[in-house]
């Protein structure tokens, strides 16, 4: 008989999944931070932006639905791989806005963009492997 669904969580396994929850919500949080002015500035104030209007309004849907993803299906248990895949995808756009940052030369950007993209390699590994949340049923 498999009880591993049905069994308490260990101490271990209870320590990663509230060191996963602190990790996605830092990220959302800071993801959400980080769209709103890309989702709200004026589009006259964008186009003097280095990516343009277009190109800032979609980074920051995604930054908002990537932040969303990693709350809403863990939390609600509904399709809640859901949640490791908006980390990898998160973790695409750090990769892109860190690369962005290099060829331009703004060196001082890019530890931010690490870090997150850091935390959320952490939370895909450890969603997916680690510390899975089961759907509901």
């Amino acid at each position: 008989m498999d009880t591993t669904l049905t069994s308490t969580p260990s101490t271990s396994s209870r320590g990663m999944h509230v060191a996963l929850w602190i990790a996605q919500v830092v990220l959302a949080l800071a993801f959400f931070a980080a769209s709103y002015p890309k989702l709200t500035t004026p589009a006259g104030m964008l186009a003097e932006a280095p990516t343009g209007v277009l190109l800032t309004r979609f980074i920051g849907i995604c930054e908002f639905l990537g932040a969303l993803g990693l709350l809403v299906p863990a939390a609600t248990r509904i399709k809640p791989i859901l949640t490791p895949y908006a980390a990898i995808g998160l973790c695409a756009v750090m990769v892109l806005a860190t690369g962005f940052h290099a060829v331009r030369g703004e060196y001082g950007s890019m530890p931010v963009t690490i870090v997150l993209g850091l935390i959320a390699v952490f939370i895909a590994w450890g969603r997916l492997k680690k510390a899975p949340i089961a759907p509901r049923r």
